[in-house]
């Protein structure tokens, strides 16, 4: 247990946390990478507020608009977007810095009686608390919307924040295995970087090809983000990405005994994937999840959610649609997506011949959608969450809701970002670059 001024102990656990602070601190990369999200995040709420500002009436531009805009589609995910970027190409930088084996640092701490995992924990706990200092350019950004008299619903914020800190902890932990794994920095940043890409190419095969890769596709960390970004939170995705987290910094714990043998450790490697395979595909299958937007955008009204409810009979709908036909898009999004969260018996296949469905509309049975609830089937070509909810009642024999819940009707700001441009512009890189010279002096 090291012995700290004054002649006290304290847990070596504790004594590692202060020397990765101290490594931190001393890191060229962290010091960029917080001085650059003030300007990054600048220009998302910048833009973001200028854009909300003329719908909002701002100028006689587009008076009224602006009523039916939420801060959280217009001001919140655009701004907070800036920390996914960061994360993205910044991050894993800082984090190769603390993790990398080929550093004296590392060969100093093996000599300790400390757990590798123990280690890796103290590294990463380290790392995500430097990455809640760099979101206080987000917070910045909060403070200057209400001081503009915009209105901030909490929920909405902290779930944002929580899907970037997530993000940021799976950066953390494929940074800190391809840390452990290779032999130098500049590698380890080209095979994080390849991994990042890897996931945006899924993204762009479920776009064009649907099925597997769709689904895939949805537990990628911009597909995740993308879903904090407005208000949903789902319990498959929180799980899976604490998975994967997990699984990484159990890799980089393995990789960093320098003194085991290459095969041992490569089979215990190989040992986690599996375990975090197994633990990933049971977590799909929770299906809790939580619509935190004020405006309950990712939700059906109230009394459609309670009618909906008692419909207890599989529900299975077949859509003749490709995967690139924008009326398959609007009805995932603006009804599929709502509906499996209520109906967890409901079934979706998609049918299409091409990806694209250009050369299939003169098909008589393409664009058709035929639901099947217990045996009973009707079909539709009408791809609106009202249309749907229409052909789900007439199956079911439920009588539809009457009235209204409710009604958002947003909160309107036609203010510009006065002073915003000087604070992040600025200000936060004189602030972070005279921190910088105080701190590493």
């Amino acid at each position: 247990m090291p012995r700290v001024r004054g002649g006290t102990f304290r847990p070596a656990f504790v004594w590692l946390l202060a020397k990765e602070w101290r490594e931190l601190m001393a890191s060229r990369a962290w010091w960029v990478m917080l001085a650059a999200m003030g300007p990054l995040v600048g220009v998302s709420f910048i833009s973001a507020m200028r854009t909300y500002a003329e719908v909002s009436g701002l100028g006689g531009t587009a008076a009224g608009v602006g009523e039916a805009l939420s801060p959280l589609v217009g001001i919140w995910a655009p701004t907070f977007s800036a920390c996914e970027i960061a994360a993205a190409f910044l991050l894993p930088f800082v984090a190769i810095r603390l993790v990398d084996r080929q550093s004296g640092a590392l060969k100093l701490e093996v000599q300790h009686r400390m757990s590798p995992l123990a280690r890796i924990t103290a590294k990463a706990i380290v790392l995500l608390a430097g990455w809640l200092v760099a979101m206080a350019a987000p917070l910045v950004a909060i403070l200057l919307w209400k001081l503009y008299g915009g209105v901030a619903y909490p929920p909405e914020l902290a779930t944002i924040a929580a899907g970037h800190l997530l993000n940021a902890g799976l950066t953390v932990a494929l940074a800190a295995a391809a840390a452990a794994l290779t032999d130098h920095p500049s590698t380890a940043a080209i095979a994080t970087l390849s991994v990042t890409v890897g996931t945006w190419i899924v993204n762009f095969i479920a776009a064009v090809q649907g099925g597997v890769w769709e689904r895939a596709a949805g537990y990628t960390p911009t597909a995740m983000v993308a879903e904090f970004q407005h208000g949903l939170v789902r319990a498959d995705v929180v799980l899976i990405a604490l998975a994967l987290v997990g699984g990484g910094l159990s890799v980089a714990a393995i990789w960093i005994r320098l003194g085991v043998r290459a095969s041992r450790r490569a089979f215990e490697s190989v040992a986690v994937g599996l375990v975090t395979a197994i633990v990933i595909v049971a977590c799909s299958f929770a299906r809790a999840s939580a619509d935190m937007s004020e405006n309950r955008m990712n939700s059906f009204s109230e009394r459609d959610e309670t009618a909906l409810r008692q419909i207890h009979a599989p529900l299975k709908i077949e859509a003749h649609l490709a995967a690139e036909d924008p009326r398959r898009v609007d009805l995932e999004h603006r009804a599929l997506s709502k509906l499996r969260r209520v109906m967890p018996n409901l079934s979706v296949d998609y049918v299409s011949s091409t990806s694209i469905g250009l050369f299939e509309q003169t098909s008589a049975h393409y664009g058709e959608i035929w639901y099947d609830l217990g045996g009973k089937r009707t079909m539709s070509r009408v791809t609106t969450a009202e249309g749907v909810l229409e052909a789900i009642y007439e199956l079911a024999g439920v009588r539809a809701p009457e009235g209204d819940d409710d009604v958002f009707r947003g909160h309107p700001l036609a203010v510009p970002p006065t002073g915003a441009p000087l604070i992040f512009y600025v200000s936060w890189p004189a602030l972070v670059l005279a921190a910088a010279f105080l701190v590493r002096r």
